[in-house]
Formats: structure tokens, sequence, C-alpha cells
């Protein structure tokens, strides 16, 4: 499928959230000098249907394709990149319940939730002493079937907005084989704690902080063994801040657009009189517009194939070896545009300050706030292994990883 299949409603969700995003994005300079969080903002995209975009009409979504989507991730992060990403771990429940309800698995209820606003948040990682080949939360199974949760969760992207919390986490029990699950948690449940703790430099409202469940109680029907999860998982996440970053380059590029049109003070070996006039200016900018436009059809290039892997969620049973080639070219192109998109993108986010003087450095401007969210969001799923994958898998027909785990290692 490719975006032009679906380009009349895309048109039509462009325009009809186009002034929702604009009232976002005047306030997003001030959110990020006065260090707030966009919970306001992501109570109105909820309120408007962002987070049921993907569910099918007849159960309240607008059955959006993935490249329709990731073209309203971008508009969105334009405004402001905290906000996709804070709904980067949504987006990835949202597809597993897509990919379930094909498979013959009733998923009417999570729909339902969807369209009526509710949205998930991530809670992968941990910190400390956990080790890289195990989880240290526990799901412990009752005597009725169901589960407590037990642990904590750092990275929890999301889910201080969120209604659910879509958990990584090991089954207790005997066994010689550690069991690992995806359980999903209502954080309204006062065993449910959400923590802004988050310490970054960049995406300070993407609600990456701490979230602790202290015998959080779980349906058994909310745990999914993690081998039963949606398999284009990995792509799907890094599409998303493939398309953060794509929204940040444009952001940065209107932001410094908007600075060299209003500069009156110029050098005295300046080319022009004006700033505005200068061609060294304007080659730079016309470079970094070049970039924005390489960073974004790359993105859109990614949504593609990894809408063809979800093309596929009907017959997935029937056709495995299709399936498995189709998520491995989507892995691979993910992996190429990170390492393109990252590098265009903190590019244009440091060059675009040549076409200032030293007041663009001003914090008020917060032009800063580009590069800074660019680099934090760039230092996910780190690129420099990116390349090494993509080289192997070319060479060597080396597959490549399709999920990882981050933690301590033997030294």
């Amino acid at each position: 499928m490719s975006i032009t299949d679906t380009r009349p409603l895309l048109e039509e969700l462009r325009a009809a959230y186009g002034p929702l995003l604009a009232e976002i994005g005047a306030g997003a300079l001030q959110r990020e000098l006065d260090d707030v969080l966009p919970d306001q903002e992501v109570r109105r995209l909820k309120e408007a249907g962002f987070g049921a975009l993907r569910v099918p009409t007849q159960y309240g979504g607008r059955e959006v394709s993935i490249p329709g989507l990731t073209q309203l991730w971008i508009d969105l992060a334009a405004a402001d990149s905290n906000l996709p990403q804070a709904l980067r771990g949504h987006a990835a429940l949202v597809e597993d319940r897509l990919w379930q309800h094909a498979q013959g698995r009733d998923q009417r209820v999570w729909f339902d939730r969807f369209a009526a606003g509710e949205i998930a948040g991530n809670a992968w990682s941990e910190v400390g002493p956990t080790t890289i080949d195990t989880q240290r939360t526990m799901l412990t199974g009752q005597q009725d079937g169901s589960y407590l949760l037990s642990g904590s969760k750092f990275y929890a992207t999301g889910t201080i907005y969120a209604e659910w919390a879509d958990v990584y986490a090991r089954i207790d029990g005997p066994g010689a084989e550690p069991q690992f699950a995806i359980a999903l948690v209502d954080t309204r449940d006062p065993e449910v704690t959400v923590t802004d703790d988050w310490d970054g430099f960049g995406q300070r409202g993407s609600g990456s902080g701490t979230t602790t469940f202290d015998a959080a109680p779980v349906p058994a029907e909310n745990v999914l063994p993690f081998g039963e999860r949606f398999p284009y998982q990995t792509a799907l996440y890094q599409l998303n801040l493939l398309a953060v970053l794509a929204g940040i380059g444009r952001a940065a590029l209107d932001d410094f657009v908007g600075h060299v049109q209003q500069r009156d003070r110029n050098y005295s070996h300046a080319n022009a009189a004006r700033v505005r006039d200068d061609p060294q200016v304007l080659a730079r900018i016309g470079e970094a517009s070049a970039a924005v436009y390489a960073a974004e059809a790359a993105t859109l290039r990614v949504a593609d194939a990894v809408q063809r892997v979800a093309d596929l969620a009907p017959y997935a049973a029937g056709v495995p070896d299709r399936v498995a080639a189709a998520n491995e070219a989507a892995e691979i192109e993910s992996s190429q545009a990170q390492v393109v998109v990252t590098e265009l993108v903190l590019g244009l986010t440091t060059s675009l300050f040549d076409t200032l003087g030293a007041s663009g450095t001003a914090l008020a401007k917060g032009l800063d706030r580009h590069w800074r969210n660019a680099r934090t969001v760039a230092s996910h799923n780190p690129r420099i292994l990116k390349a090494r994958v993509v080289g192997g898998h070319l060479v060597n027909g080396t597959p490549p990883p399709y999920a990882w785990a981050i933690g301590r290692t033997e030294r």
C-alpha cells in the first residue's frame, strides 16, 4: 500500500487536525521554557480521536494506513515533538490488537477503548541491576488464573498520560527457560505509580520516567506470550522515531526561516545589506530544506514497507514465509533510514545556527531545543549499530535483530 492509496482520507485528516496542531505548536516553546508537560495537549488529541486513527471504521476509528498515520505523526512532531513519541507505545498496542483481531482473537473491547479516547504507554526497559537476558518485573499467577504484576520500569514513554501500560515482564513460575509476556495494566489502579522523573536534556515532555507496579492486578486475558506479539513491532517503533526526527527537522527549518526573515542586524562583511538577501544564508536554508525533504521521504518509504507486513495479517497463518520476508525488508529499511535521517536532522539543527548571529542562541528563542530533541531521539536503538546490521544483511545474509534487550552485562 502506498501513501497515495489513502490520499483523500489523509488530506481530510490533515485538514481536520490542522487547527488543533497549530494551537499545540503555538504553545510548544513556552512549555519547553517552563518545563511543563503537555498533558492538556494529549487530552485534546485523545478527544479528537488521534489514538483511534488505525482502528477499523466499524469500531469507531478512521482506518488510516500506516503511511497516513506516519504523515500525521510528522505533522504532530513539527508542532510538538514530544507528542508523537508519547504515543509510540500506544501505536504499538493498536497494531498488536489489529494483528490479533486478524488472527481470529476478537479485540472489539480494545477497539472500543481506543475509540473512547483511551491510550497506552510503554513500560519495557529497566535500569539498575537487571541483566541483559532477563526482567525483574514479574507476573505472578493467582488461583483464579489472573496475575499480579510487581516491578519498576524506566523510559516508560507516554505512560504518564495513558490509561494503560504495555509492560514487558517475566512470568514467575517453575521451568528451566524463563517465560516472557506482555501485560496490559490499568494505570488507574492504585497499585500503579507513574512518576515524571525523566531527566534527559531533550524530549522533556515525552513522559519517559518511572512506572512502578506493586502487585497490580492483571486479568488473564490481558497477558500475551511475547512470541505471539505482532511481528513488525521493532520496525514500527523505529518508524515512529523517524517521524519524530522528520518533524523536528521541519520545525527547526520553520523557526530559523522566521528568524532570518525578521533579522535586521547584520555584519559589515556580509554579502548583502539584509540577512534575508545574503546568498550564503539562503543556500544554508536551502540545504536544510533539502535535508528535511529527504528525511520525510525516507520515513514515508519505511512506512510503506511496514504497511506491506501489516497487509499480510489476515493471511499470516498460511504464508509465514511471506510475513517473515516482508518483515525483514521493513526492518532493514527502517535501519537504513535511521542511519540517514539521524544524520540529516542532527546536521540541519546545528548548521541552521550559521544563518543567525550569537543572538540566535538566546534561551528565550529556544532554538537549541530542536537539536536537543533530535539528539535525544537519535540516541534510541543506537545508529552506530544499525549500519553494521544493514551491511551484515547485504554481505552475509545475516538477519536483523527483531527484538533486543538492554541491561547489565558481564565485564
